[in-house]
């Protein structure tokens, strides 16, 4: 996991700690919601009232690493600042787009545990050709 970027020391066994070496969750929208990153819709019925929202029960050292390595590959160049960069020109609020980029490094870590292979950047699914 430490080859994923803005995924440090901390962030890892933090990761590897709270989910039992990754046993309690075993897709990435489980991990989400657990560590607060997964945004739910305030809805009742048919109508929709306001902002979708993530929930306040979250682990909150978990979701603090993760805000940390957010705001550091946003800092530095790479598709994740071009991801950032291009939801702020359309028009999205900066925390809403900065846990966007939470939840993609949850979604990067949960599937370089899952494959066993180190992160990488110019990966292509053999599916896609």
């Amino acid at each position: 996991m430490l080859t994923i970027p803005g995924s440090g020391a901390y962030t890892a066994l933090d990761l590897v700690c709270y989910t039992n070496n990754f046993e309690y969750y075993q897709e990435a929208k489980q991990l989400a919601c657990y560590a607060g990153t997964a945004p739910f819709e305030h809805s009742s019925g048919t109508s929709v009232r306001g902002k979708t929202r993530v929930s306040k029960m979250a682990n909150q050292s978990l979701k603090t690493n993760l805000t940390l390595g957010a705001w550091s590959v946003i800092r530095t160049k790479g598709f994740l600042r071009k991801y950032y960069e291009r939801k702020l020109d359309e028009g999205k609020a900066k925390m809403l787009v900065v846990n966007a980029v939470r939840n993609k490094l949850l979604h990067i870590a949960s599937a370089v545990i899952r494959n066993q292979m180190p992160f990488d950047r110019n990966y292509s699914s053999p599916l896609a050709s």
